[in-house]
């Protein structure tokens, strides 16, 4: 993915943070996603029964398919958090994996890094001067190691 990518994708994640609704825990999430067919973003919605409220990124992959796409390429998440990052949950990832090859991109965005430039952030490359207080750039595998896939049931 290029810097010019990976910058809109973290853009849309912020702009879509700042739509999420957590009026009980105010904890804001935002997700984007690159796909098969163009970004997709998404953010928490909570509800008063709390079983009922929706992940970020579960919402992003709810509105990926429910317009058609089946394909992940790049996984952006972000929180009103400044370190350390807030990395998807475990049902989060699961459902990831349903749409994600292992070896995604995923880019778990520090709420300080709001507004900045992406720099040069290349395959392979650590995070912009390292610092691991802005973000960590993982893949899905690495995230959810041993994980259970659709290839696992055929």
């Amino acid at each position: 993915m290029d810097p010019q990518q990976l910058h809109d994708l973290i853009v849309l994640a912020f702009k879509t943070r700042d739509r999420a609704y957590a009026p009980y825990s105010k904890f804001r999430v935002g997700a984007a996603l690159l796909t098969d067919i163009g970004p997709v973003g998404g953010c928490n919605v909570e509800n008063a029964s709390y079983g009922g409220g929706i992940c970020a990124e579960r919402t992003a992959v709810t509105k990926l398919v429910s317009e058609g796409g089946r394909r992940i390429l790049a996984v952006v998440v972000v929180s009103d958090v400044p370190a350390p990052t807030t990395s998807p949950c475990g049902i989060c990832r699961q459902v990831l994996r349903e749409f994600c090859a292992l070896d995604v991109p995923v880019y778990i965005v520090s709420s300080a890094f709001e507004g900045k430039a992406v720099g040069s952030i290349t395959a392979g490359e650590p995070w912009p001067s390292m610092d691991k207080e802005m973000g960590v750039r993982m893949t899905l595998g690495e995230l959810l190691p041993l994980s259970f896939g659709p290839e696992s049931l055929m």
